[in-house]
């Protein structure tokens, strides 16, 4: 089983965890509000559930998870089937791109950091929600990999290695 057939197949498991758990679902949110600009067009790459992308007001989402989009749909969330390593839109069409928790589960994070800047306006923000591996959270996250449906095909990664990624 791969990213896309857990995601597909526990899509209202992983959704109910943010029920479960609304303090960290909403300093997530209130943390990734800070950097959503408030006019433009944006997207969500792996918009899942889009239990982020209604609330920050992003109408359109990437999600390879038929599950996940389907949950998504029911938000109000335009979704297209695809995946980060291949976007279906054309060059410089978007004001701004989110990836929250996304990187990690991508089978090539290099390529979807260039296809989302490929769709980027020239004045465009690439913004990135991610567990840092090597903060407490991350440590704690990562290592319980095996025990997670969810994070056992995670590839884990720190701020300074996401940094080197966006900057080539």
């Amino acid at each position: 089983m791969n990213n896309v057939q857990i995601f597909d197949e526990l899509a209202a498991e992983y959704d109910q965890w943010f029920d479960e758990h609304p303090l960290a679902y909403q300093s997530e949110l209130q943390a990734l509000r800070r950097y959503i600009p408030a006019k433009g067009k944006g997207i969500e790459i792996g918009v899942g559930s889009g239990k982020f992308a209604k609330p920050l007001g992003i109408a359109v989402g990437i999600e390879p998870a038929e599950g996940m989009a389907e949950l998504a749909k029911q938000r109000g969330i335009k979704v297209f089937k695809a995946t980060a390593e291949d976007l279906p839109f054309r060059d410089e069409t978007h004001d701004f791109v989110l990836f929250v928790t996304t990187l990690c589960f991508v089978d090539n994070p290099w390529r979807s950091l260039r296809e989302a800047h490929r769709i980027l306006k020239p004045s465009g923000s690439i913004i990135i929600g991610m567990i840092d591996r090597d903060s407490p959270r991350g440590q704690a996250y990562f290592s319980m990999k095996k025990e997670s449906p969810f994070y056992q095909y995670a590839q884990s990664y720190s701020a300074r290695e996401v940094l080197q990624l966006v900057r080539c």
